[in-house]
């Protein structure tokens, strides 16, 4: 996908931060930057060396070490919180009075990998790479000790989502250290070692700690740049929620040719109940899905100052139309979706075999927002299930419910994050705006929110304090995939929006 590379040197800091290097001249200003840059990257490899499955408990654990030596070396007090059996790290600094304080949230576990998958030795064996005509070709990590190219890569699980962000700002605070000034906020941190689980003891660390946590607002240091890879602050972000449909038929698997035209096939029945759901342009049919969902004509002119090319987007994802849910990309965004994640009956491909299933299964995630909630949408969705005529069990349906319904199915579900929104126009959110004019100008974009999920709703319905997310990796950064990477030019812009941001006054 083709995306603006915007960069600006490290020595070109605004004023404030020249002014730090006042007694040197602009090449030792540069090679000064160079080595504050080389110095990161380094940290940063051996941070992503670190497995960080957030399922294992020794990867947690050595993670949460890690981190805590890394706060702590930087002058912060830790503490770690439990609700359950998962620790959470929590930090803060010198309190001063007479400064806003900022919490900031910091995702620090991956998804799973298949090394196998990978395209080098090992997703937790950072890898340094240089296009070279369509491919990434590893390169010695030794190249950082000349000119650093902000187009080279870095592979590795957790590059963008979501060390690379963490290493970022704890390289502002070096360099803020360094140069003898200080955060203009106080700072607060709350490290998640199981956000890719939807951080499922979140919520009550934060409700036994509400006086630890209280802050002005709160700082994501999670999720990917828009397609335009514009410097961007996102003030929102869709919640999940997921269900399991299993549609049964016979009880056991049945030959094809002997009981073909007699046996009933789950996987039509499957088919025809989740074409009811949409119609072919893609709109959800569930009645009052979308409700409560409207724009003011504010939120719409913001909306379209998001720069966006819908026919190249087209393009490059690779189809011929897009869904008419919103008249663009930004405002699809704005709406819950209904998805179909995966799909099993019987065998393919070599193991394929001709049998009637005896049921068939469908994956379903719903990405929500502020004005749908995980809840009502899992309601909607399984009552629009009974309406089709299907009788739910709990399990395996019994003899008895086999021979008395003629449509039978299951439903499961779990509820994850749930959606937030924050003002685009407040103290904190101009704070931040501030911030990033003050490092990019107006080469910047502002989004209402994101297509995917963070786990902010604790702190915002229990604290009341609102949350927004600097957006700092490249969108083709293949994150939860394999060949994870970072492209340093967005590494180096996400220090600089960190000392932007962390220097502007929070009035």
């Amino acid at each position: 996908m083709k995306f603006k590379q915007f960069i600006l040197p490290l020595f070109l800091f605004p004023l404030t931060f020249q002014n730090v290097f006042a007694q040197l001249t602009s090449n030792e200003i540069k090679e000064e930057s160079s080595k504050e840059l080389r110095s990161s990257l380094k940290t940063f490899r051996e941070y992503l060396s670190i497995p960080n499955n957030g399922k294992v408990d020794e990867d947690i654990q050595a993670n949460l070490e890690w981190c805590k030596d890394a706060l702590e070396s930087r002058g912060f007090n830790t503490k770690e919180l439990k609700s359950g059996s998962v620790p959470h790290l929590f930090a803060e600094g010198t309190f001063d009075p007479k400064k806003k304080t900022i919490l900031v949230y910091m995702q620090i576990d991956g998804q799973p990998v298949d090394s196998s998958s990978w395209n080098q030795e090992s997703p937790y064996i950072p890898a340094l790479k240089m296009k070279e005509g369509e491919e990434w070709e590893e390169i010695n990590w030794n190249f950082l000790e000349g000119p650093i190219n902000p187009e080279w890569k870095i592979f590795a699980r957790s590059a963008s989502d979501s060390k690379g962000p963490t290493m970022a700002f704890f390289t502002a605070l070096d360099i803020l250290k360094k140069t003898g000034n200080q955060p203009s906020v106080n700072l607060k941190f709350i490290l998640d070692f199981q956000e890719e689980m939807s951080s499922p003891e979140l919520a009550d660390v934060v409700s036994q700690n509400k006086e630890l946590f209280e802050a002005d607002g709160i700082l994501i240091m999670d999720g990917t740049r828009h397609i335009s890879n514009l410097p961007n602050l996102t003030f929102g972000a869709r919640g999940i929620a997921t269900a399991t449909i299993r549609v049964f038929g016979a009880s056991n698997d049945l030959h094809s040719g002997q009981y073909g035209n007699f046996a009933p096939n789950p996987v039509f029945s499957l088919s025809r109940l989740l074409a009811a759901m949409k119609d072919e342009e893609g709109r959800v049919l569930i009645p009052n899905f979308y409700a409560g969902i409207q724009f003011s004509d504010e939120e719409i002119n913001s909306m379209k100052k998001v720069p966006e090319d819908l026919e190249e987007i087209e393009r490059d994802l690779g189809f011929a139309e897009a869904e008419k849910v919103g008249n663009s990309l930004q405002e699809a965004l704005q709406f819950p979706t209904l998805n179909v994640r995966g799909l099993r009956a019987g065998w393919v491909g070599v193991e394929v075999r001709t049998l009637i299933p005896s049921e068939a299964i469908a994956e379903i995630d719903m990405r929500l927002v502020k004005e749908t909630p995980g809840q009502r949408q899992i309601d909607l969705l399984k009552q629009f299930v009974i309406d089709q005529g299907f009788h739910l069990v709990e399990d395996e349906p019994t003899i008895e419910e086999r021979n008395s319904y003629p449509k039978l199915a299951s439903f499961e579900y779990r509820l994850g994050s749930d959606p937030f929104r924050a003002e685009m126009d407040s103290p904190f959110a101009n704070w931040l705006k501030s911030g990033m004019n003050y490092v990019f100008g107006d080469e910047y974009i502002n989004t209402r929110t994101t297509g995917g999920s963070q786990p902010m709703a604790p702190f915002i319905n229990i604290l009341g304090i609102p949350a927004v997310s600097v957006r700092i990796p490249n969108p083709d950064n293949s994150i939860h995939a394999p060949n994870e990477n970072i492209r340093i030019g967005n590494y180096l812009e996400g220090i600089q929006t960190c000392l932007g941001i962390l220097t502007q006054p929070f009035q």
